[in-house]
């Protein structure tokens, strides 16, 4: 069974900084791409960043510049850094990770829960 969880959510003011972290446990065999998404009320799921093992990003207009996505492999962790946040990032942020579990031959998207993103004005 994988499991990924995310922590690190909260109430924030504006222009003040969150760190989230997913973790990805279970019968792991190895993980390709990691994410992170988000969804506002009333809005659809939009991607925030992504990260590939080797280390390629991809992030979102609204916040190339403010957020950084990283990832511990060995760990198998990803971590969102959320610098000078805005209300309008104000969503529940959900980690996603491509993960082939032992003894499969394929990779499998997964997500977890999600955590509470709110930036106060």
């Amino acid at each position: 069974q994988v499991q990924l969880v995310e922590s690190g959510g909260g109430l924030v003011q504006a222009g003040g900084s969150l760190r989230l972290s997913c973790v990805a446990s279970g019968s792991i065999f190895s993980i390709n791409d990691m994410g992170w998404y988000r969804q506002a009320p009333g809005k659809e799921r939009e991607l925030v960043a992504t990260m590939t093992s080797g280390g390629s990003t991809n992030y979102a207009d609204s916040v190339k510049g403010r957020f950084t996505i990283s990832r511990d492999n060995a760990k198998n962790t990803v971590y969102l850094q959320m610098n000078s946040l805005k209300p309008e990032d104000t969503a529940v942020y959900y980690c996603n990770a491509d993960i082939r579990v032992r003894y499969s031959y394929s990779y499998r998207l997964r997500w977890g829960q999600g955590t509470q993103v709110t930036v106060s004005s």
